[in-house]
């Protein structure tokens, strides 16, 4: 046997025991002859490096160091789910799904939530090319080389497997390891780790990949996207990505009826302790693949799955004091800051008391003991108080009146929840939450520029609004609190790069009130260029695709505003991207403009994301269902029969794919 042909058989031998080990959970050697084996194979390969593969199972021991995370765009963006918490709610979403569909019957697959952190794992021809975290579900940090030493995921697939597919799940710490984990730092006088979702999530950013070789975390799938997959099925997709070699639990199960779900929501609410990772719902999607491209997405959320979350837990505590926050925009929020209490697994001191309206409706009073649960298991929430604890010295809670960062007295427009802040130039927290949000991820993205520096920099005086970062110099940030030369030059490299961010998110970096991502958008596209925004009347902006007259009023205000106008002034100045790209401007026209169309079905040219874009490039509107007011239905293969049934009683044209490309010529 040659030496190429030794390494390989190592390398296939150590491949199937690692996925008898740690996928199978029925290994057939010991750990000994295991590491036996593999210091042979590693000793070879230094040996003879011309033989060196990335699939290689020594991959696995770690030791790259990663000091900066490239941030990568997901091909396919990495949705949330909406979630629902009692029965009621279920139903109200298989409404929606029946209306969708027609009479078309339905069947669901469900499956245990995993609480962990999303991973996106790309696999070509095979092997394992890419692993993205979530990030903001458009882009995430690339942590391929940390991903590789987790056990549980192959790095070269076998079977019938796609060309190139991303396959999702989360990267969890089981109980076990977690438990073992936190007597190692004890024993060696450390703090031991609040829980295991967070423990595994930061495990994902350590920079040396050693270090997050010697933690067990592990890895379970849930999600295949990509072109020309050979299932049609959720249910039959988890089986093939089994057969692949990925770790898919055997605990989802096929439902015929909302009754079945709810039996085995029912069955994990209770056996979930039983299991040996932290789990904090059931995630419930349509099983047919066709029928999930019928139903489509909302902004956020694909509209044929929803998480049914387990009931919160709760705790009770004592509220030592009410404080007041004050937002970007000026809003004010209340916050109760209460006894430190555990609750799921994290620490919790601080709980959000949302508006005047809910403390008057709680009847919430400081040294009150009160009821806190996690809304979404996320963030602490007040539910209610005890009043048999209510101290006798007790008096009802006053709101505040005056902002309590600048003194100006507040104001509560008729129909708003909350009370405002009208110092929106004066105010601090407002000058540096706008700024904050200007360098934000989904914003400019600004590298080596956090919340923290914004705050530092505006207390130093060296910026009072986001165009003055533009006008900012290496000597003046070196002499800043822990600001050294290198991340002095960092910062001022990553504002100096941000002028080449495109202009839908220059518009939302603005942060005017209502504008958020989606508006940004739809305003970048209708309008072009920011000249041409600021100029619109209220008519020229209602008449743009879901711009109602509340964001159209906050736009026509903002662009009143001669702060404003200077601002946008200088910052056109300083070279950043106020028009759409000659590029996006090249794919766009008015072929379509005011056409509704809905498409169905399996295209041969492009995909459906693709046929969406280009109707939308060509000023029509995609429909995600059929009306009235649809103009043309364009179907391709396997159509989804309640659309074509409607669509003919409506008398609405259903159109090819090949019809569609001659209408845009």
């Amino acid at each position: 046997m040659s030496i190429k042909e030794k390494i390989d058989a190592l390398r296939q031998e150590l491949s199937t025991h690692n996925y008898n080990y740690y996928v199978l959970d029925a290994p057939v050697i010991s750990d000994f002859e295991f590491d036996r084996k593999l210091s042979e194979l590693q000793a070879l390969e230094e040996q003879y490096p011309e033989y060196k593969d990335a699939t290689s199972p020594t991959v696995r021991v770690g030791g790259m160091i990663t000091k900066n995370f490239e941030t990568v765009v997901h091909e396919y963006r990495m949705y949330s789910l909406d979630n629902s918490y009692s029965k009621e709610d279920l139903l109200d979403w298989e409404k929606r799904i029946q209306k969708g569909l027609g009479d078309a019957p339905v069947e669901f697959t469900c499956e245990l939530k995993y609480d962990g952190a999303s991973i996106s794992l790309t696999y070509e021809s095979g092997g394992l090319v890419r692993a993205v975290t979530r990030g903001d579900g458009f882009q995430g940090d690339d942590v391929t080389t940390n991903i590789k030493t987790i056990r549980s995921i192959p790095l070269a697939l076998k079977g019938d497997y796609p060309l190139k597919f991303d396959i999702r799940g989360e990267i969890i710490l089981p109980f076990e390891g977690f438990i073992k984990m936190n007597q190692e730092r004890i024993e060696i006088g450390e703090e031991p780790y609040m829980n295991p979702r967070n423990t595994a999530s930061g495990s994902l950013k350590l920079q040396d990949s050693a270090l997050v070789a010697q933690r067990p975390l592990d890895c379970l799938l849930y999600s295949i996207v990509g072109n020309n997959l050979n299932f049609a099925t959720q249910f039959e997709m988890l089986g093939k990505a089994r057969t692949w070699g990925f770790k898919i639990p055997t605990t989802a199960k096929l439902c015929k009826t909302t009754d079945e779900v709810m039996q085995y929501v029912d069955y994990w609410d209770v056996h979930r302790h039983q299991l040996p990772y932290e789990t904090d719902g059931v995630v419930i999607k349509v099983n047919s693949l066709q029928q999930q491209e019928e139903l489509g997405y909302t902004a956020k959320s694909p509209r044929w799955a929803m998480a049914f979350k387990f009931k919160a837990e709760q705790v009770s505590t004592v509220l030592e004091k009410i404080t007041y926050q004050v937002g970007r925009t000026g809003a004010i929020t209340p916050v109760a800051n209460l006894r430190p209490v555990l609750l799921a697994g994290t620490t919790v001191k601080r709980a959000s008391l949302h508006n005047a309206d809910q403390i008057a409706k709680l009847d919430v009073r400081e040294g009150d003991t009160v009821f806190v649960e996690k809304g979404g298991e996320i963030i602490p929430k007040i539910i209610g108080v005890d009043f048999d604890k209510r101290p006798p010295s007790s008096h009802p809670t006053v709101y505040i009146s005056h902002c309590p960062e600048c003194g100006t007295e507040l104001v509560r427009q008729e129909g708003e929840a909350q009370h405002f802040c009208p110092n929106d130039m004066g105010c601090p927290p407002q000058i540096t939450g706008r700024i904050q949000h200007f360098i934000s991820r989904k914003a400019m993205d600004i590298e080596g520029m956090g919340n923290e520096t914004v705050e530092l920099l505006f207390k130093e005086g060296l910026i009072e609004n986001y165009a003055d970062l533009y006008t900012l110099t290496k000597e003046q940030v070196m002499p800043l609190e822990r600001m050294a030369e290198k991340s002095a030059e960092n910062l001022i490299q990553g504002v100096a790069a941000s002028r080449s961010i495109p202009f839908e998110r220059v518009l939302f970096a603005l942060g005017i009130r209502y504008v958020g991502e989606t508006v940004a958008k739809k305003l970048a596209k209708a309008f072009k260029n920011i000249d041409a925004i600021r100029t619109a009347d209220m008519e020229a902006l209602t008449a743009v695709d879901e711009i109602g007259e509340r964001i159209a009023q906050s736009v026509v205000s903002f662009f009143k505003n001669d702060a404003n106008r200077d601002m946008v002034d200088r910052l056109k100045s300083y070279g950043l991207q106020f028009s759409l790209s000659e590029s996006q401007l090249a794919n766009q026209t008015d072929v379509l403009q005011g056409q509704i169309f809905v498409v169905s079905g399996v295209f041969e040219a492009v995909s459906r994301e693709e046929l969406k874009k280009m109707i939308e490039d060509n000023g029509g509107k995609v429909g995600s269902s059929i009306s009235s007011k649809t103009a043309f239905v364009v179907a391709g293969d396997n159509m989804g029969p309640s659309k074509k049934t409607k669509a003919e009683s409506l008398g609405i044209p259903i159109i090819s794919e090949e019809d569609f490309m001659k209408m845009l010529k």
